[in-house]
């Protein structure tokens, strides 16, 4: 993987920075056996930050990154696709007004499609903006099942 450089802040803006934004409400919840489920946390160097997702059962997602705190909704491919990336969809719909680690605010509403690359190990991911390895950030990295 490249390292995070202008196109970090291309792909945050894109895909993080709406904290994972970008679908209508779940229509239908991901099952509890699904590899997202739990908590990630994607570490950026540059920045001296990291952010915090907690995916839900229920088609939500809790976000902390630097001061701020999100809620979205998303949905999410129940099986990868044939090049092995599971298609996420995501919303904002609560957030707190304050800035994430990019400096950016979120605005609710904003939504994103990004396609979610699995390790082997289930312990990793990458979010990428296309199915390719082209533009992605992480790895997101799994946490101990614990509230953020």
């Amino acid at each position: 993987m490249r390292p995070l450089t202008g196109l970090f802040i291309l792909v945050t803006s894109l895909a993080l920075g709406p904290s994972l934004a970008g679908a209508a409400a779940p229509a239908v919840t991901p099952p509890a056996s699904h590899p997202l489920l739990g908590i990630w946390v994607l570490s950026i160097p540059q920045l001296g930050c990291s952010e915090t997702y907690h995916f839900r059962g229920d088609g939500t997602t809790l976000v902390k990154s630097a001061d701020e705190v999100s809620e979205s909704e998303f949905t999410v491919a129940d099986k990868p696709s044939a090049k092995g990336f599971y298609k996420l969809e995501d919303r904002i719909v609560k957030d707190n007004g304050k800035q994430d680690c990019s400096g950016e605010v979120m605005q609710i509403g904003t939504r994103a499609t990004n396609y979610l690359r699995f390790h082997p190990s289930g312990a990793r991911f990458v979010m990428c903006r296309e199915e390719s390895m082209e533009a992605c950030i992480g790895p997101f990295e799994r946490m101990p099942a614990q509230g953020i």
